[in-house]
């Protein structure tokens, strides 16, 4: 008599894992079907033409990616959804208009030292961004402004918004020596990432300047990290939480003394940017840069994505004020958090950072799916700019305070989840219109 046939183990019977080219290729064809929804359902040209140009690039990516060529994926990918879209929107000056908002403060800030338009009438007439902004359209002012394909090229706001961003992520790779991580050309080849370069760019920068914060941080510059934190807070007030976060990491790794002085530097560079605009129309900055974005002003703003606090502000005034109050106490969870359990390394930080965003976001009266891929970039580019596990980085072991016990740093040594690290865990598309900061 055949004895019974013995069951598998249960880890045995378990299916195998797709492997890695298969799943870069599943990612690649619903990225491309992703894009594909543009053209079939956005009315806005430049959306449509990317997403044409995306849809192309992202399936040649997965074609490359099938027969085994990663590296001609990641070109054809960056082509596709970046360099060509891109470059055809500027020559032909197209583009959402938050490129003609900036532009046009650089030129007022030139000819008047003002930045924003008395009594606007229209959506496309308020500027919501802090003074800071205005300089990355002096370019364009500066060129004498104009048709011209030079000028075009040379001086639209989506090139410096862009060079902002690879050049704050490239300062901050080399305060952290690592090597460059794989990761970023990827992320920036997403529709997460590509989208909003190309169309706008508006939050690029932002997004860079904060990395930048969160790695002189981690490398023990604070001085450094408040002056990247003023030049995003002087772009943006959305760029406040991060203040919070980088204070909380450099009190950590260096001790009170750092994080008093980040502080400092970071109000009062903040202040100089930001102060004469203020001073010269304070009426102004409060209306298109506070009432607009959140739904407060005359003309209401564009940035109506189905979030929640969208929802809840659609209700009447009490939902508008239900929206607020949770906003704050959002903010205060987040505060208490870092008081309670600081972040003690480059990825814990950053994903702290990037909760505090997402809630803000969600909770917003007003906001717009593409804002969350500021958190999604932190949350990204902090994985790549630690030191992999088992080479832990120079900087960041170095920064710890004088006298820390090993234990207290246990997660400190690189960007993993180790004990140290409690943020391991945690952690868009339609961008039209210029409504929230």
């Amino acid at each position: 008599m055949t004895p019974p046939a013995r069951p598998l183990p249960r880890a045995a019977s378990r299916p195998l894992p797709a492997p890695p080219a298969a799943r870069w290729t599943a990612g690649w064809l619903l990225a491309a079907v992703w894009a594909l929804a543009f053209p079939l359902f956005s009315t806005l040209g430049p959306h449509r033409l990317w997403g044409c140009c995306a849809a192309a690039g992202y399936l040649v990516a997965a074609w490359a990616t099938a027969l085994g060529r990663p590296r001609q994926a990641r070109a054809a990918a960056l082509t596709g959804a970046v360099v060509l879209p891109l470059l055809y929107l500027v020559l032909t000056g197209q583009g959402q208009s938050e490129v003609g908002v900036i532009e046009r403060s650089g030129r007022l800030l030139l000819e008047s030292g003002r930045l924003y338009v008395e009594q606007p009438a229209g959506v496309g007439e308020y500027t919501p961004y802090l003074p800071g902004m205005a300089l990355l359209g002096l370019p364009h002012a500066l060129l004498g402004g104009g048709d011209g394909w030079a000028v075009r090229l040379l001086g639209d706001a989506r090139i410096w918004c862009a060079a902002a961003l690879f050049a704050s992520l490239w300062a901050g790779r080399r305060m952290l020596r690592t090597s460059p991580s794989p990761l970023l050309p990827l992320l920036v080849a997403s529709p997460v990432v590509a989208l909003p370069l190309v169309v706008s760019g508006v939050d690029l920068p932002l997004a860079g300047l904060c990395c930048l914060a969160l790695a002189a941080a981690a490398s023990g510059r604070p001085a450094v990290a408040g002056a990247a934190l003023a030049a995003a807070c002087a772009m943006k007030w959305t760029a406040l939480p991060a203040v919070a976060v980088v204070v909380a990491l450099l009190g950590v790794l260096r001790g009170a003394r750092a994080a008093v002085r980040c502080a400092v530097v970071a109000a009062s560079l903040t202040a100089v940017l930001v102060l004469p605009g203020a001073l010269l129309q304070p009426t102004e900055l409060w209306r298109q840069v506070f009432a607009f974005p959140t739904g407060r002003a005359d003309v209401p703003t564009p940035a109506g994505s189905p979030l929640p606090g969208h929802l809840l502000a659609g209700l009447g005034p009490w939902g508008w004020h239900v929206t607020v109050a949770l906003l704050v106490l959002a903010g205060l969870g987040v505060g208490l958090s870092l008081w309670a359990r600081p972040p003690r390394t480059l990825t814990a930080a950053a994903d702290r950072l990037a909760l505090g965003l997402t809630l803000a976001f969600l909770l917003a009266p007003a906001g717009r799916f593409g804002y969350l891929a500021l958190p999604l970039l932190l949350v990204v580019w902090a994985r790549g700019a630690s030191a992999p596990a088992g080479a832990p980085s120079r900087v960041v072991a170095r920064s710890r305070p004088a006298g820390a016990g090993a234990g207290a740093g246990s997660g400190a040594g690189h960007g993993g989840s180790g004990p140290a690290d409690d943020g391991g865990g945690r952690a868009c598309g339609d961008a039209a219109g210029h409504g929230a900061a």
